[in-house]
């Protein structure tokens, strides 16, 4: 019986959970596509950089830098010069000079396109 049974066609159900993984599979090939690497990699350098420059510019480790938000897209929305005064706002405890820096970050954000609040977690 049981070689008889291995001959015959069988119908297999697919499951709740085979589907779930389809979905999330087609969810992530969408989400290639939505992130330009390309765009994340230089958001990823920029950020890379800025740390290293706080480091530089605050002169300690990176337990003792003060709580600074250097938010990319705030200051991508920001007019050039309210970029620029966001800056010295944001670094006014610092008391080595900081135009070097700020000049740098503005250079490095050209170009670099706003990402949306979904895009960012």
């Amino acid at each position: 019986m049981a070689a008889n049974a291995s001959t015959q066609p069988r119908v297999l159900f697919q499951t709740s959970e085979k589907v779930e993984e389809e979905t999330s599979q087609r969810k992530l090939g969408k989400l290639t596509v939505k992130y330009n690497r390309k765009d994340l990699q230089r958001r990823l350098d920029i950020e890379e950089w800025i740390d290293g420059q706080l480091h530089l510019l605050y002169d300690c480790e990176e337990e003792e830098i003060p709580e600074l938000e250097i938010d990319i897209d705030d200051l991508i929305e920001l007019p050039g010069e309210e970029q620029r005064a966001k800056l010295q706002e944001l670094l006014q405890e610092c008391s080595k000079p900081k135009e070097d820096f700020i000049n740098g970050l503005l250079y490095r954000i050209k170009g670099v396109r706003k990402m949306s609040a979904s895009q960012r977690k």
